[in-house]
């Protein structure tokens, strides 16, 4: 059961939503909590244990730090005099809370998703200094959602540490924030202050938020079927087949590519707003026009938005601020200026960040490949931009100005195309195979010749994605020029309006990859 797939959209999602309205208001989360583990059971079965114990262990973890918090505050009114030496030691029993929770849960993701990876490097490793001994490396079975729902149960862990929120004494409010079914298997990732509450007060359904959902859900549907799911076989066989294949091709496979991965996560993610959003319920968006980025580090502000900031509150504030860091920066702005000198251990944070990003996505070279290639272009983007603001003042440049901007996404689009690149290659080998093909044997034989049309996409199936994505741009356009499409389109009468939607159904039904003969494609983000 997928989220765009029959059985979800015409049965489980209706089911659910027909038991909610029926139920009584302060019941209504539990049909949410029902709904969402038969959901996960359908996905990964029996491995529900996981998620199972990471709520457990999630919520005992809460409890104790709120018990240190309330024995510190009595300990301060006990003895005042004591207050900063009390504070300290408790911050310190707390810290090791932290770290324990950190341990068992980033241990249990690492030895789930990377066990296969480390005993596959260690052998090779093994092999090349001419050892004959071999690990023998298990095959483990992950459960789905696994990457999502571990960082939200350490974002709450962490903001109940820092004093944000408070722990949570009821389970079932965790365990629901935990397991919500729209977004366990691709996110968004939540904080328990912006959903826990909200999934729990079990909203009354209304026309507007049925409304809105279902214009999501379409929306969605559109971008995913018509766009990603159409350019698969294409992109399998630019991947599998690179060897026979031009420069040219390959550079419009990773081109392609880059279009599937964007066409495939935000239409999945907006099917999973849209159902959240049917029960009232608001989910933090996930995407913000990524290809109107204007640099690399704007282009990760406006995509998977919700695991940047995850990364951004959680590993790189706490590097970048730890006590080692103000000491180097303090030092350092002495000998470098005061650009420079933050800059390195910014730089370190940031290593820190991108090097946990790549690995998040999955255990092989090519996403540490992946993470490091945007570290080095986020970090040398911050080293030039002094000498880019300079330039740019000598030759009367207006850095705001349209030709200007317009070139600054043309490169960034193109940089964060070699990225995905690396980021769909099957082996970091043949990324960079791939990477020199495009400089080496660039040419347009094969479009010339028509052979590109027998890649697993023809005439027909091109025109479709070009005109679904034109379609797509221009509401892109619209949202970035600051333009609310959803509420335009709501002001509409009610003609203009349903035709818009029977129209945008239509297109789907028509021009959506399903049917026989049709293998469905997973989501994609689903494997991360």
């Amino acid at each position: 059961m997928q989220y765009c797939s029959l059985v979800y959209l015409a049965a489980f999602l209706p089911i659910t939503l027909l038991i909610y309205a029926l139920t009584n208001k302060k019941k209504r989360w539990l049909v949410l909590l029902i709904a969402s583990y038969i959901f996960f059971l359908s996905l990964s079965g029996k491995l529900i244990v996981y998620l199972l114990f990471s709520t457990l262990s999630i919520h005992h973890f809460g409890l104790w730090l709120d018990r240190l918090n309330k024995d510190r505050d009595k300990e301060v009114e006990l003895n005042k005099e004591n207050k900063k030496e009390i504070k300290e030691l408790y911050k310190k029993k707390m810290g090791r809370v932290v770290f324990l929770a950190v341990l068992i849960h980033i241990g249990l993701l690492v030895c789930l998703k990377y066990t296969g990876f480390f005993g596959e490097n260690i052998n090779n490793l093994l092999e090349i200094l001419n050892f004959d001994f071999r690990f023998k490396i298990p095959k483990i079975l992950i459960p789905i959602g696994i990457s999502f729902y571990t960082l939200q149960g350490l974002s709450y862990i962490f903001d109940v540490y820092k004093g944000k929120i408070d722990a949570d004494f009821n389970l079932g409010r965790l365990a629901l924030f935990m397991s919500f079914f729209p977004c366990i298997m691709e996110g968004p990732i939540c904080r328990y202050s912006d959903t826990a509450t909200k999934l729990y007060e079990g909203e009354d359904l209304t026309y507007k938020n049925l409304a809105f959902g279902a214009q999501r859900i379409l929306w969605g549907l559109f971008k995913k079927m018509i766009i990603a799911d159409r350019l698969n076989p294409f992109i399998e066989k630019i991947f599998c087949e690179y060897n026979s294949l031009d420069g040219g091709v390959i550079l419009l496979g990773a081109i392609f590519y880059t279009i599937q991965l964007y066409a495939d996560f935000s239409g999945t993610i907006d099917v999973v707003i849209g159902s959240s959003e049917l029960f009232g319920i608001s989910l933090p968006e996930n995407f913000r026009q990524p290809f109107f980025s204007k640099n690399i580090s704007d282009f990760w502000t406006r995509w998977h938005i919700t695991l940047g900031t995850w990364f951004r509150d959680y590993i790189f504030y706490p590097v970048s601020l730890s006590k080692p860091m103000k000491k180097m920066t303090l030092n350092l702005r002495k000998i470098l200026g005061n650009h420079f000198g933050p800059l390195v251990a910014g730089s370190v944070a940031l290593l820190c960040v991108w090097l946990s990003n790549g690995l998040w996505h999955g255990a092989a070279w090519t996403f540490v490949f992946f993470g490091i290639y945007h570290f080095v272009l986020i970090v040398l983007g911050n080293i030039f931009t002094p000498l880019i603001i300079n330039i740019c003042k000598r030759w009367h440049i207006t850095r705001t100005s349209k030709p200007y901007v317009f070139m600054q996404i043309i490169k960034t689009s193109i940089l964060v195309v070699f990225g995905e690149l690396f980021f769909r290659a099957t082996t970091l080998s043949s990324g960079f195979a791939m990477f020199k093909k495009i400089f080496t044997d660039f040419s347009f034989d094969s479009l010339k010749m028509g052979t590109i049309f027998k890649l697993g996409c023809d005439r027909a199936d091109f025109t479709i994605i070009l005109l679904a994505l034109v379609i797509i741009f221009m509401v892109g356009l619209l949202k970035e020029k600051g333009f609310n499409v959803r509420e335009l389109v709501t002001k509409q009468n009610i003609f203009v309006r349903w035709t818009l939607y029977y129209l945008l159904i239509i297109a789907i039904v028509i021009f959506g990859a399903y049917g026989f003969g049709y293998a469905p494609v997973d989501p994609i983000y689903a494997n991360f």
